[in-house]
């Protein structure tokens, strides 16, 4: 019996996100790493506080937003939290204004899959139609047409289409199984804790 083809290494991401998010932290990197050499006395503990401060933040909300889709399981990873669900416990996945996912009947929400409204009129232009849908149409609906390979749908309604289409075939598989487990990114909640905090000594004592 052959196996069924799946997308045990896609992973979805922002790719905006990751330019400007690497951008602002080589701008921040740069400018507090300024301060810390060439500063003098507080200069140089407001910029080494900063720093710690800002890059965590940074990076949670724009470098660290993915969503990793394989044949067991939907791994969702947010700026301050990683969801594991496995494909059973996945009970619907929607794109209105922003990308959800359902499970066991909590719902989480997907930064690394970003609506765009501009993405939805340019679609529903050339589709012809008339109000565009805020959730896409199930796996094996008809695509709009005028897009790449006839499908000009935004990329979040694909994405959210290609995820259903994963979970109703891989739902059943005995490695599937299992409960939704959620674990905190503390690599970037101390530090940027300790950052504020250190910021806010550093104010106060003046």
């Amino acid at each position: 019996m052959s196996e069924q083809p799946g997308y045990a290494d896609h992973v979805y991401r922002s790719g905006s996100a990751l330019v400007g998010g690497a951008l602002l932290l080589a701008l921040v990197v740069l400018l507090c790493g300024d301060g810390i050499v060439n500063g003098e006395g507080r200069v140089r503990w407001l910029s080494a506080a900063g720093l710690l401060f800002l890059a965590p933040l940074i990076t949670a909300f724009s470098l660290r937003p993915a969503v990793y889709a394989g044949r067991e399981r939907l791994r969702v990873r947010n700026p301050f939290r990683t969801i594991t669900l496995p494909w059973a416990a996945v009970d619907d996945v929607r794109a209105g204004y922003s990308t959800e996912v359902f499970a066991d009947g909590r719902k989480y929400q997907m930064w690394a899959i970003p609506v765009s409204l501009r993405q939805r009129k340019k679609a529903l232009r050339q589709s012809g139609g008339g109000r565009a849908p805020l959730v896409p149409p199930r796996p094996g609906a008809a695509p709009v047409p005028g897009g790449r390979g006839g499908d000009s749908r935004p990329q979040a309604d694909q994405a959210v289409e290609e995820i259903l289409e994963l979970s109703g075939r891989h739902s059943a598989d005995e490695a599937a199984q299992g409960a939704p487990s959620v674990r905190w990114a503390y690599e970037i909640l101390v530090p940027a804790a300790a950052g504020g905090a250190a910021l806010l000594l550093l104010t106060v004592l003046g």
